[in-house]
C-alpha cells in the first residue's frame, strides 16, 4: 500500500512539474501537437473540446493546477511513509482518503456501469476494508497489551 501511494505521488508531481512546463507557452498549440501526436482529428467532437479547454489555459490557471498537484503528492508521500513505518495516523489517513472516493465511485458505476469503475471501486473497497481491519485489530491489541499490563501488577 505504501508503495502504491508513493507511485500516485510521484505520477502527480510529474504531471504538476509537465503542467509547469506549459508557463509560457500557447497552449492551444501545445494540444494541437497532442492530438497530432496521437493521430486524433482535431475536426472530432472531444477533440474541440479538448482544443476549446487549452484555449481558455492561463499562467494564474497553470499555477493553480501545479500547486494542487504539489499538495496531493505530498500528502500522497506522507501517507506512504507512515503507512511503510506502520504509523498509525497514517492508517486512518488511508481509510478516510480511500472512503471518501466510495461514494463518487458508486454514482459513476450507477450512471455508467463497465468493468474498469467496477474494478476500482472493488480495490478501493478492499483497500477501505483492509484498514478498518488494520485500525480494529490495532485497537484490540493494544486493549490487550492494556489488560495484561494491568494484571502484571
Amino acid at each position: 500500500m505504501a508503495t502504491v501511494e508513493f507511485i500516485k505521488g510521484l505520477t502527480v508531481l510529474l504531471a504538476g512539474f509537465g503542467v509547469l512546463s506549459l508557463l509560457h507557452r500557447d497552449a492551444w498549440d501545445v494540444a494541437e501537437s497532442f492530438l497530432e501526436w496521437l493521430h486524433v482529428s482535431p475536426d472530432a467532437h472531444y477533440a474541440q473540446v479538448f482544443l476549446n479547454l487549452a484555449d481558455q489555459v492561463t499562467n494564474s490557471k497553470l499555477w493553480f493546477v501545479a500547486a494542487g498537484a504539489i499538495a496531493y503528492s505530498s500528502l500522497r508521500f506522507a501517507e506512504a511513509y507512515g503507512l511503510w513505518f506502520e504509523r498509525i495516523w497514517a492508517e486512518w489517513l488511508a481509510l478516510i482518503s480511500g472512503a471518501l472516493y466510495l461514494p463518487f465511485e458508486i454514482y459513476e458505476i450507477i450512471r455508467r456501469p463497465d468493468t474498469i469503475r467496477i474494478a476500482i471501486f472493488l480495490i478501493n473497497l478492499a483497500v477501505v476494508l483492509y484498514m478498518v481491519y488494520l485500525r480494529w485489530d490495532g485497537r484490540t491489541r493494544l486493549q490487550r497489551q492494556a489488560n495484561a499490563y494491568q494484571h502484571a501488577d
